[in-house]
């Protein structure tokens, strides 16, 4: 299964929206340089499908790249269908993903407009295990364990 990514969003605060910067540099075991949710932890990158982004979209939702604090929006791959564990390569970033979903706690400001928010349902987090640079219009292969 390959995509292609679409966005690379960071954010220099937790709890705000991120915006895409077009690149970023991936650190082993930390994250995306300069992002808030950076840091020795599982969660150190958000992933979201672009497909869901563009069909929450059609709902009536406008919102930019990132408003859902996702890092990365890849097209072509639905990361909900994948389990835990699952490899993800990028221009030579290997992501390993570690958690499905979240919850909300304090209802976003999409949540509060559309009744609804993506991010908890279909938003997936992942640990960089090797470092480098994801760019606007990278392939991203998925890698099974």
């Amino acid at each position: 299964m390959e995509g292609k990514v679409i966005a690379v969003c960071i954010s220099e605060k937790r709890g705000t929206q991120k915006k895409n910067i077009g690149k970023a540099l991936f650190r082993e075991n930390w994250g995306i340089e300069n992002d808030a949710h950076a840091g020795d932890w599982h969660r150190q990158v958000s992933l979201l499908s672009y497909d869901k982004i563009q069909a929450f979209r059609a709902r009536g939702a406008e919102v930019d790249d990132g408003a859902f604090g996702e890092n990365l929006v890849v097209e072509g791959i639905d990361f909900r269908s994948l389990p835990v564990g699952t490899l993800l390569e990028c221009n030579g970033v290997l992501l390993e993903m570690t958690q499905i979903g979240k919850e909300c706690h304090s209802h976003c400001q999409i949540y509060q407009k559309m009744g609804e928010c993506i991010m908890p349902t279909e938003g997936v987090f992942a640990r960089v295990l090797i470092g480098g640079t994801i760019s606007v219009g990278d392939q991203m292969e998925v890698r099974y364990v």
